[in-house]
């Protein structure tokens, strides 16, 4: 009797599909095989073995390849990748391969790379018959000094580009030994650990005892910004590598990445890596398999991390757990944060949340005690809080975004010999070109949206859809040369204080400037080591950041965040604020965070900077109870977008209908409406909101709708979506 299998392929359909198993190999749940799916061959999941099938057997097609004899995707991580399909109602097999490094979806091999190492076994000293022989000479000498320690490809390439021929001819002298082994990183502590305060030693021994307790204990780890809440991670790491645990770190972006492993690097023995985009997918797949086979003792990567497969998975760590970027935008739109806490859970172990500003949802949840809060509100080493004071820019002129009082306190500050940072979260010259005499501004065609203007390439560029055209040079409505550049970002304030204070070194620190592959890190050394005496930069240096000399703080455009359209707006701008003030006065020296404002007697803006962030958030809290908006409710968003502007509607209106007709419960269907940016890309967008004071009425109604979406008349005419929890409706 031939036997079945049932193999989830990513595809967008919501089902699996059945195959004959011929293969001498035991069907194993987890393991890759390679199927014929219509035309193509594709590499799938298999889910196990099935007794029979809807499909007539002998009408079914046949596993033509079986990649692996182990599981890649282990049984505990199968089970929340499979309740995260439920959850966020999205099809099984794109989830699974979402959680498998790039390579292990093209078929490649599960196998960690093997490298050589080479060690010295010549006679000491080295020869002087090597004198001549200007390479060998420098390769034997650094081997030597290892006294008999394994050298890597690494260090010999940094003695001479020409290394491998140079070491051959030691080789065959019998004076250097090569050996092969698995290519696992091995890292080993330098720094030293300083006295905890004693919030943080209460923090410490909390997440300790649930360590070793094997309890799924759920922690918010509440510190101001520079209270050591990093020390807090490293001393619970350790302990839970005294135990012979992995840890994973999830950081919201990989501009935090560097920085937080080069002080884990300082403190902690063992096996570490980094699993982010930034990694070339040889790299990735490297990683990943270290901690898939439990070589990898920390983890650190940003969201996607908390889908490896970590055998030995003691603790899981979400620093800056407020930020959205841990909210997967496209495709399989998860929440690394939500997941980690429902992957904490079923592994019995603890997970730690950590940030200045938490999100008002996992406040609510140390309100309703799902969370334990560890409370850090001072600031390690005997640093004091910013000073914060809200300067008024009504009917002052501003010199490119800079008003005389900004400029006056940058210039006290570098007299101070200190430095400086200039925050707009706006990259480019200026947002907008406008005539002067019509009033045109110059759109981008394919999205509702002005362009950029970027003076340094004499370019216009959308920043939503990536298109860009050179700058004209009039107007393209009625030919007028009177052009106006309007607004001002990174690159114009970085001008101006270019101008201002000529001598003056200033780095400028965007996602403009850090795309070559390691510009971020060496930008970032300029700013922490005090040689960029002025930083410009947007959110990439809001976060995690510790830039010793900082002492000043000015934030260009706080009030963008008082009127955005989103529900967040207010607090995502509450967050940004006070994340961006934590970088000043983090040593010895008090820092000084000034506030350019239209709007200084508002009311929340005022609490935000005199009281802090606790009374602000717990004013958002009333203000979403009343309004019945998240986290006192639930929420999903079905999006479409079509090239014909009518078609995302009619689609939707054919949603709304299929869920009105077959509700229960209370779900209070809004829309369909434009997107805030109805066009985007070339495509016109459409959204309807599903809202409901229940989690079950919810995913009832989106259960039922992923099983006939696909079916409705308009479906075939849209790209469509379905958003659990979505943290903007952009």
């Amino acid at each position: 009797m031939t036997s079945l299998v049932q193999v989830a392929i990513p595809t967008p359909l919501y089902r699996v599909f059945d195959y004959r198993w011929n293969s001498s190999l035991p069907i194993t749940r987890g393991v890759r095989v390679g199927v014929p799916f219509g035309p193509r061959k594709v590499v799938g999941i298999v889910l196990g073995a099935i007794e029979s099938s809807e499909v007539a057997e002998n009408k079914l097609r046949a596993v033509s390849q079986v990649y692996d004899t182990e599981p890649v995707i282990a049984t505990d991580l199968m089970e929340l990748l499979c309740w995260a399909s439920r959850y966020y109602h999205h099809p099984l097999g794109d989830v699974l391969s979402t959680s498998l490094p790039v390579l292990l979806r093209k078929g490649q091999l599960a196998t960690i790379t093997e490298r050589e190492f080479y060690r010295w076994i010549g006679p000491s000293p080295v020869p002087e018959t090597l004198n001549r022989a200007h390479v060998q000479r420098a390769l034997a000498h650094y081997l030597e000094h290892l006294s008999g320690k394994l050298a890597g490809a690494d260090s010999l390439a940094r003695i001479s580009p020409r290394w491998r021929s140079s070491i051959a001819g030691l080789i065959d002298k019998g004076w250097v030994g090569a050996e092969t082994a698995l290519k696992i990183p091995d890292n080993k502590a330098r720094g030293s650990a300083p006295t905890l305060s004693e919030e943080q030693r209460v923090a410490v021994e909390q997440v300790v005892d649930s360590l070793s307790q094997k309890t799924a204990k759920r922690f918010l780890l509440n510190g101001v910004t520079g209270s050591g809440k990093t020390e807090v991670y490293l001393r619970c790491i350790a302990k839970a590598q005294s135990m012979g645990q992995q840890v994973l770190v999830l950081v919201p972006e990989i501009s935090l990445t560097p920085q937080l492993m080069s002080r884990f690097e300082q403190r902690i023995d063992g096996c570490l890596v980094c699993l982010h985009s930034g990694l070339n997918n040889t790299e990735r797949l490297q990683n990943w398999l270290c901690a898939s086979q439990g070589h990898a003792d920390v983890v650190i990567g940003t969201r996607s991390s908390i889908l490896a497969p970590m055998p030995n998975l003691g603790l899981v760590i979400v620093d800056e757990e407020h930020d959205g970027s841990f909210k997967q935008q496209d495709g399989f739109r998860y929440h690394a944060r939500d997941l980690a806490l429902m992957r904490a859970n079923a592994r019995q172990c603890p997970v730690l949340l950590g940030s200045a500003t938490p999100s008002l949802e996992s406040l609510k949840n140390v309100a309703i005690g799902k969370l334990i809060e560890l409370s850090l509100t001072q600031r390690a080493g005997g640093a004091v809080p910013p000073s914060i004071g809200l300067m008024d820019i009504r009917r002052r002129k501003l010199k490119e975004g800079l008003s005389d009082r900004m400029l006056d306190a940058i210039r006290e500050h570098l007299d101070n010999a200190g430095q400086v940072l200039m925050f707009i979260n706006r990259r480019g010259f200026a947002p907008t070109l406008l005539c002067n005499d019509c009033g045109a501004a110059a759109d981008c065609k394919r999205c509702d949206a002005h362009m950029t203007v970027h003076a340094r390439t004499n370019r216009l560029r959308c920043h939503h859809c990536g298109a860009e055209r050179a700058m004209p040079s009039s107007c393209e409505s009625c030919r007028s040369p009177e052009l106006d550049r309007v607004g001002y970002g990174t690159e114009r304030i970085a001008n101006v204080l270019a101008e201002e204070f000529p001598d003056v070194a200033i780095a400028r620190i965007d996602r403009d400037t850090t795309r070559r592959k390691g510009a971020l890190e060496e930008q970032l050394a300029l700013a922490i080591s005090g040689e960029a005496r002025i930083l410009v930069g947007t959110q990439l240096l809001a976060k995690g950041h510790h830039f010793p000399k900082l002492t000043l703080v000015g934030i260009l455009d706080a009030d963008r965040g008082l009127f955005g359209t989103d529900f967040r707006a207010l607090e995502h701008m509450g967050q940004l604020v006070l994340q961006v003030s934590g970088r000043a006065g983090r040593e010895t020296n008090r820092g000084t965070v000034l506030v350019q404002t239209r709007n200084p007697d508002n009311p929340l803006l005022q609490t935000l900077v005199k009281e802090g962030y606790a009374p602000f958030a717990h004013i958002l809290m009333d203000e979403r109870r009343l309004a019945m908006l998240p986290p006192y409710s639930f929420m999903a968003v079905v999006r479409a977008e079509a090239t014909n502007a009518h078609e995302p509607h009619e689609f939707l209106r054919q949603v709304a209908s299929s869920l009105e007709t077959d509700k229960t419960g209370q779900l209070d269907v809004l829309g369909p409406a434009p997107a805030p940016m109805e066009r985007l890309g070339g495509r016109f967008r459409a959204q309807l909101l599903l809202q409901s004071d229940k989690r079950s009425s919810l995913n009832d109604s989106l259960s039922r709708l992923s099983t006939l979406i696909d079916q409705l008349p308009g479906a075939r005419r849209c790209r469509w979506s379905i958003d659990v929890d979505p943290v903007d409706l952009f």
